[in-house]
């Protein structure tokens, strides 16, 4: 991690629960973690990235995805860590439940997926240009992978550099994780703004 991001404190990704996180998913939670118009949001957002009858992974996923419901994709492959709630998802393909923390290493092959997307998980990551190196891997060239997030987290999990920062540097924090995990045409992109009466919504946009 320190030559990774050399310039964050050495304690930047400690968590005030340093229990293995599978311990705090073991309970499957059937809940949306944004409200209505931000999941339309990231819904509007996969709409005109990914491609359709594309392969699409969902990394940190849950029993929703989020996806245009409109739209058929070849493969929609979810990561998460609850296996009840990958089960509960109807546009899942295939999943895996895994540590990234523990593990980044996906059990994908090279180049394999057309598009990915993580929708308000970043937060939990303790490793996550290691992560995102392995999502660039594998993603097809030029593929897009789109992280977004709220205001919201579990703060016994979310990791200190991340609660120490707000909205628009929490971005720049995540497009620090895509460039040093070696994307391309890094794009900070805000959609819902604060003060709005709801949730409020970033997504950072890289190209494998």
């Amino acid at each position: 991690m320190a030559t990774d991001l050399p310039e964050l404190p050495p304690d930047a990704f400690a968590k005030v629960d340093p229990s293995p996180d599978t311990r705090f998913y073991a309970q499957p939670r059937f809940v949306t973690h944004i409200d209505d118009a931000a999941i339309a949001a990231v819904t509007a957002l996969y709409r005109g990235l990914f491609p359709p009858g594309g392969a699409v992974l969902d990394l940190m996923s849950s029993w929703v995805s989020h996806l245009p419901p409109e739209i058929a994709y070849r493969e929609v492959v979810g990561h998460g860590l609850n296996a009840s709630e990958l089960a509960a998802n109807p546009r899942l393909t295939r999943s895996f439940v895994q540590d990234l923390n523990a593990d980044p290493a996906l059990p994908l092959a090279d180049g394999s997926m057309d598009a990915a997307g993580c929708c308000v998980s970043v937060q939990y990551l303790q490793a996550p240009v290691d992560v995102f190196r392995e999502v660039r891997r594998v993603l097809a060239a030029g593929a897009p992978f789109a992280v977004t997030f709220s205001n919201r987290c579990f703060p016994t999990k979310a990791v200190a550099i991340w609660q120490a920062l707000t909205g628009d540097d929490q971005a720049r924090l995540v497009g620090l994780y895509l460039d040093r995990a070696g994307f391309t045409g890094v794009e900070m992109r805000l959609l819902i703004r604060r003060g709005g009466g709801g949730d409020p919504l970033w997504a950072v946009i890289g190209r494998g």
